[in-house]
């Protein structure tokens, strides 16, 4: 039985397992998908090690930029963004190969793609980890401009105080890649100026536990379209079974 699974810290959150589970029951795969919370990226050898029938691994935070020194290649997409949250795993003649790929881009571009106006020039993304670096390529891909908001500012990164109304006015999608709000701190939210929220923005939350985030919740009392990220859980997991079992 072929073994897959997902690296991260903590996981507790996480539907991958329970999605791929029914995949497989559905589709009648003879596999099996786990949970492997390790603290540092660094112990990601020790997982490949300890388990000779994984053959794939999907990525989630903190280790989606920590993991690419410890990889063979990666994918042409994956060097571009930064991050990697798939790692298939070949074994051939006694030795392992690891390769990274990105198929957070895959999910978020098509998830969000639908929901995008004219209007819809100039995003905001929230957090500087291995997501927003796959938000930002997509959000480029889709024709928009992006600017990084972070907690601690730095090049390339305002600060949350930075937000003024002009800033909050002409861009008008927000998309949160910090874990804040997710289960179970489900009372945080990103410390954004709401007041300044209206109908012609677009908030859009990666996380997916809960299914309406604070975020969420507080840009909709507002009258800002919304969307969480099951959508595209489900179309990255679809992605990262494609690059699992590709010959490539």
């Amino acid at each position: 039985m072929k073994r897959y699974g997902l690296i991260g810290y903590p996981l507790g959150h996480s539907f991958s397992a329970g999605y791929f589970a029914r995949k497989f029951k559905a589709e009648g795969i003879d596999a099996e998908y786990l949970n492997y919370e390790i603290p540092t990226a660094g112990l990601l050898p020790d997982v490949v090690r300890d388990n000779p029938t994984l053959v794939g691994l999907n990525v989630t935070i903190p280790h989606k930029q920590a993991v690419i020194p410890l990889l063979d290649s990666l994918s042409d997409e994956a060097r571009a963004i930064g991050a990697v949250n798939v790692i298939r795993i070949d074994r051939r003649g006694g030795k392992t190969v690891l390769r990274g790929f990105n198929a957070d881009v895959i999910g978020f571009t098509r998830s969000i793609r639908p929901l995008l106006r004219p209007t819809h020039r100039a995003a905001l993304v929230l957090g500087t980890g291995g997501a927003s670096k796959a938000v930002v390529h997509g959000l480029h891909q889709l024709g928009l401009t992006t600017q990084y908001v972070s907690r601690t500012p730095h090049d390339g990164a305002i600060g949350y105080a930075e937000l003024t109304p002009e800033v909050m006015a002409t861009h008008t999608v927000v998309v949160n890649c910090t874990p804040l709000g997710m289960f179970p701190h489900t009372e945080a939210c990103p410390d954004l100026p709401y007041g300044l929220v209206t109908p012609g923005h677009l908030f859009y939350d990666l996380i997916y536990n809960p299914d309406e985030t604070l975020f969420l919740r507080r840009a909709a009392g507002q009258g800002a379209a919304v969307k969480n990220g099951l959508e595209m859980l489900h179309l990255q997991a679809e992605a990262s079974w494609a690059f699992w079992n590709s010959d490539d």
